[in-house]
């Protein structure tokens, strides 16, 4: 009888080689005592058997306290061993390393959770299927946030962003080439030779994504049909539509986080996603919990509509009727909508605190284990209607409000303006911001006496807020604050530029206009210099002139400075209209527009931008000119790197 050859390789690399030898084994064994066994029998005597062999792990860490240099680790080790105390130790059961593979040093997690990855398929392929994104290769020149580009080819694409459970508008674009099915001039990369980005198969379908890396702990969101997404912005698609309420529900929970967390320290990374055990519902199971998921999402979802950089705004939350509650009075508004918050904040905790109960008994685990679990998770999000506003104090939230609505005004008179400048001055037969804005805020109240409404605004701006600047007037905020928090809300990519003649906060320049990014353009420019700067000039000058025959010292001596700063002012407008460059290049006198993945023969000649380019190229020339009202947090360096 020729001798049968072991393929030993093979048998040593197969991870549930043991398993199936000690079954066979056991089985064997039974047999020669003349006892039938089936391989369950024999398995569950195995599974017995290896319950016994554990493994202790200590915990010493926290016997060290490094703050008074006193270290006790090494007498609480001594006392563990003596079996003097069990404190800080941890024995596993080495079945449990094996049913959380990838996880050797989660010790004091595996024990509470290992039956659960043992008992329960796989995210893939049983549910859904996970994917990491495509990586640009250059998102300084490839992706834009919506609002900078009106370009059909920018795309909508998940990147990641803040964290947001259930629900987070898909903000960003990327210019995407329909024809070749790739990002625009993309070619490959290195160490992926091919102008096919990954999971091209799964772009444009609706998902589930997360941001890759957060230091706030894993958030799972809704991806609209239509989106690109990224390596940052990995992805799930589930096999059937009606588990997409119920995936989105489960890898949001406390407990799911926990698990991940047994495979991971640092990011929430695709292969483990795939690998994250969840439990077949009942029908009843699998809607209930879709149910808090979709409640959560619709309301967070409902209320980012009134934020005015969502994809989907409307109008801001104090002009709504239905947060309002129809209060007749700007105060009563203001009032009502902190007050729906609230409620939607109980509301939508609620739903999360029942949904997290009904994930820790679909998954069974004891009340023991359960707080176990959250004491090692600590403290976690809290789960609001407005996570922009997560930490924010009510007076903080109230002014918030204020400002968003005085943003909503600005933003409808430039909108509504042909040639997207309004100056803040009476010139050239224009009607001064202030005046058109005053209007526009009588409009959103029309059963207010808008003297009245007025001092209701103002009484709230002159208030100390932490985070927000006490101003005392709507004329005040128009000069010194609406362009910072323009920016802000914006991320540093403001459509409304403040041009000014003087930066110093401490008083009114001389000359100011706002404009609009998308309409200003060459001739707008020169319109500017033209039109508004130029007639306003010719009337400080004539004033003071006036001022001389009439033995005004005082106010001719004032007309003069203001004329000076304004021709100073226009003096730098005519270095960035014809891209004058002095120093070195990029310097505080260069006023090219320096876009970086463009060759200088590329480049416009002066200014003449293109808005594809982006805010942050385009609006360089006028910081380095120092003609915006505040610097705010905008850069002139423009990184090429996927960011």
């Amino acid at each position: 009888m020729p001798i049968k050859r072991l393929n030993m390789k093979k048998i040593l690399a197969d991870p549930d080689a043991r398993r199936k030898l000690m079954v066979s084994t056991i089985q064997a064994v039974q047999a020669r005592e003349n006892i039938e066994t089936t391989p369950e029998q024999a398995e569950r005597a195995y599974y017995v058997v290896t319950e016994a062999e554990r493994a202790a792990f200590f915990g010493l860490d926290s016997f060290r306290d490094k703050d008074v240099g006193i270290d006790a680790r090494h007498t609480h080790f001594v006392r563990s061993l003596r079996g003097d105390s069990f404190e800080g130790v941890f024995k596993v059961g080495f079945r449990d390393f094996q049913a959380i593979d990838g996880a050797p040093l989660a010790f004091s997690r595996i024990a509470a959770v290992a039956h659960v990855f043992r008992e329960n398929p796989l995210l893939e392929p049983s549910f859904a299927d996970a994917r990491r994104g495509g990586c640009t290769g250059n998102d300084s020149k490839l992706v834009r946030y919506w609002w900078e580009t009106k370009c059909q080819e920018f795309v909508p694409f998940a990147k990641g962003g803040p964290f947001s459970r259930f629900y987070c508008d898909v903000f960003l674009r990327v210019w995407w080439d329909c024809q070749r099915q790739t990002f625009r001039g993309f070619t490959g990369r290195k160490g992926r030779e091919t102008e096919r980005p990954e999971a091209l198969d799964y772009y444009f379908r609706k998902g589930l994504t997360w941001p890759r890396r957060t230091a706030k702990g894993l958030n799972v969101r809704r991806m609209p049909e239509g989106c690109v997404f990224a390596d940052k912005g990995p992805s799930i698609f589930v096999r059937e539509d009606k588990s997409e309420d119920y995936l989105l529900a489960v890898t949001n929970t406390h407990l799911f986080e926990y698990l991940f967390r047994t495979k991971t320290s640092f990011s929430w990374e695709v292969g483990i996603m795939k690998a994250m055990p969840i439990p077949h519902p009942t029908l009843e199971q699998r809607d209930k919990i879709g149910s808090y998921a979709r409640l959560i999402h619709d309301a967070k979802a409902n209320w980012d509509t009134s934020n005015e950089i969502c994809t989907r705004f409307s109008r801001p939350w104090l002009l709504r009727s239905d947060l309002t509650e129809g209060a007749s009075t700007f105060a009563a508004g203001l009032d009502a909508v902190l007050a729906t918050e609230a409620r939607e904040d109980a509301f939508i905790q609620q739903a999360y605190a029942e949904l997290n109960n009904a994930v820790y008994k679909l998954y069974g685990i004891t009340e023991r284990n359960r707080t176990r679990i959250e004491e090692s998770l600590g403290e976690r999000p809290t789960e609001l209607i407005w996570p922009q506003m997560e930490g924010k104090t009510l007076e903080q939230k109230r002014l918030e409000h204020i400002y968003r609505v005085l943003s909503y005004a600005v933003k409808e008179v430039l909108d509504a303006d042909e040639d997207g400048i309004i100056p803040f001055q009476q010139v050239a037969s224009e009607t001064p911001l202030l005046d058109r804005v005053l209007r526009r805020l009588a409009g959103y109240f029309p059963g207010e006496d808008s003297h009245r409404l007025e001092i209701a605004i103002v009484n709230e701006l002159k208030i100390k807020v932490k985070g927000y600047k006490k101003v005392e007037s709507i004329a005040a905020w128009l000069n010194n604050q609406c362009f910072d928090h323009h920016c802000g809300l914006y991320q540093n990519r403001p459509i409304r530029w403040h041009l000014a003649s003087s930066r110093d906060p401490r008083r009114e320049p001389a000359f100011s206009a706002l404009v609009d990014y998308h309409k200003f353009d060459q001739n707008r420019l020169a319109k500017l210099r033209s039109t508004y700067v130029k007639e306003f000039l010719d009337t400080l000058r004539k004033n003071a002139a006036l001022a001389g025959k009439e033995n005004r010292e005082a106010d001719r001596l004032d007309y003069l400075e203001k004329a000076e700063e304004v021709a100073a002012f226009d003096e730098q407008l005519a270095g960035i209209e014809e891209g004058r460059q002095e120093g070195v290049e990029g310097g505080d006198r260069d006023y090219r527009i320096l876009t970086p993945w463009k060759s200088p023969a590329e480049r416009p000649r002066g200014w003449n931008p293109d808005i594809d380019d982006g805010v942050k190229v385009n609006i360089a020339p006028f910081v380095r000119a120092g003609v915006l009202r505040t610097k705010a947090g905008l850069g002139v360096n423009i990184a090429d790197t996927d960011d």
